[in-house]
């Protein structure tokens, strides 16, 4: 079928430059833009705490790429 939105999420690195409510993070993707995300998976079980400046590994959501989960702390 033809117009169908990708289903594998898309990975990317980033930078955290903001923290906000509800457990949301605001991380810069290379520059370009802003992408809003939460701990998804393995750092939320562990309870890995981000900071701003922290470079970390973001899945975009594959229908709206501003939206994301942190995969890995880098």
């Amino acid at each position: 079928m033809t117009g169908e939105a990708p289903t594998s999420p898309l990975e990317v690195e980033g930078e955290v430059r903001e923290l906000l409510p509800s457990a949301l993070v605001r991380v810069s993707v290379e520059g370009r833009h802003d992408v809003v995300a939460h701990l998804g998976g393995t750092p939320a079980r562990n309870y890995v705490r981000v900071v701003v400046g922290d470079r970390v590994k973001l899945a975009l959501s594959p229908t709206d790429r501003t939206r994301g989960r942190i995969v890995e702390k880098l």
